[in-house]
C-alpha cells in the first residue's frame, strides 16, 4: 500500500514524542501490504474499525492515539486523514467526512 503522506506522522510525532515509535510500527508494515479488504487489514491490525465512507480507524500505542485513514483498495493507497489523541478523536462530529 502506498501511504499518503508520511508528513502527517512526522508533524504529529513532533507534538507527541511518545507516539513516534508506535506510528513507525504502523507505517512500516502498512507500506509493505497489499490489502484487498477489511479482513486483510484485520489480519495485520486486529483492532482496526471500519467507520464508513472508506474510512478506517487504527488504535495507536495501546489506544492512546487514533489514526483515521481512507483506504482505496483498488488504487492500493492509504490516505492519512487524522492522527490525534483519543480525546481529540472523541470530539469528531462527522467521522465519515473527515
Amino acid at each position: 500500500m502506498r501511504i499518503v503522506t508520511y508528513k502527517r506522522i512526522n508533524e504529529f510525532a513532533k507534538k507527541h514524542a511518545d507516539s513516534e515509535l508506535a506510528l513507525r510500527f504502523w507505517y512500516a508494515p502498512t507500506g509493505k501490504k497489499d490489502w484487498d479488504s477489511l479482513t486483510d487489514i484485520k489480519n495485520d491490525f486486529n483492532s482496526v474499525d471500519y467507520v464508513g465512507n472508506h474510512r478506517f480507524v487504527f488504535n495507536i500505542k495501546g489506544n492512546s492515539y487514533r489514526l483515521i485513514a481512507i483506504i482505496s483498495f483498488n488504487a492500493k493507497k492509504v490516505y492519512i486523514r487524522f492522527i490525534g489523541t483519543h480525546a481529540e478523536y472523541d470530539k469528531i462530529q462527522d467521522i465519515q467526512n473527515i
